[in-house]
């Protein structure tokens, strides 16, 4: 049992059989049953973002600056401090209700694209696959390579969808299915790297990358208005393979 444990990931990585038991859960390869629990896990993971979004884009300079014009030109028209607290308290509310709904928008094109079909974005293309991590009878945490970019035959494959449900965190399952990834990707022939990207939010998730041994690549701003707006950044992380 104890040599299950310390090699579990690794052993799931090649994408067959059922996976090895950790620590009282497994990582195994996705399967169709399991569609519903993947798109649940991945939107409640990512719509824990939205409250540090919300401060992300208060603390820009330019909203900050914003707030600041409207409480002072209603406080010298009104001569009253109730009306300028009652109007930055409902452009602060409005605001939040906004970046709510963007950042829900976003998270449900992430579920029309390949998480709509995981079967054939993940299992059915050669050098691609998909986990799930397994607990307790239940999904607790996801992950996926494919090939980077456009074609199958790419060099470099990218780490997608890595998501652990927050009651199970700190077990070891998310630096568990990402050594199943990388196990899998040394398998792969041709395989130079693995690379994924990171929003700003992301601290955790950046952290574990490294530890991983996953090394920053470069850092860019968002290419969109909002992107621009909320000084929103990715990191892509990089990790060469021998």
């Amino acid at each position: 049992m104890g040599s299950e444990r310390r090699g579990g990931g690794q052993a799931a990585a090649a994408g067959g059989g059922s996976g090895r038991t950790m620590a009282g859960y497994r990582i195994r390869p996705y399967r169709d049953e399991d569609s519903e629990a993947v798109r649940e896990v991945f939107a409640t993971g990512m719509n824990e973002y939205a409250p540090a979004l919300c401060l992300h884009v208060l603390r820009q300079p330019w909203v900050l600056l914003l707030l600041g014009c409207v409480f002072c030109l209603l406080l010298a028209s009104s001569r009253s401090l109730l009306l300028p607290v009652l109007a930055l308290t409902l452009l602060l509310a409005l605001g939040r209700q906004l970046l709510g709904c963007a950042w829900s928008a976003y998270i449900e094109r992430c579920l029309a694209d390949d998480l709509r079909d995981i079967r054939a974005a993940y299992m059915d293309i050669p050098g691609a696959c998909f986990w799930v991590a397994e607990a307790d009878e239940r999904v607790v945490g996801t992950v996926g390579v494919r090939p980077a970019g456009d074609g199958s035959g790419s060099e470099e494959l990218a780490l997608k969808r890595m998501a652990v449900r927050k009651d199970y965190r700190g077990r070891g399952i998310a630096a568990a299915l990402g050594r199943t990834a990388l196990a899998f990707a040394r398998q792969q022939r041709g395989c130079r790297a693995v690379v994924l990207n990171t929003v700003m939010l992301q601290h955790e998730a950046r952290a574990l990358y490294e530890r991983l041994g996953f090394r920053r690549d470069r850092r860019y701003l968002l290419p969109t208005v909002y992107g621009r707006l909320a000084n929103c950044t990715v990191t892509t992380y990089r990790y060469e393979l021998p």
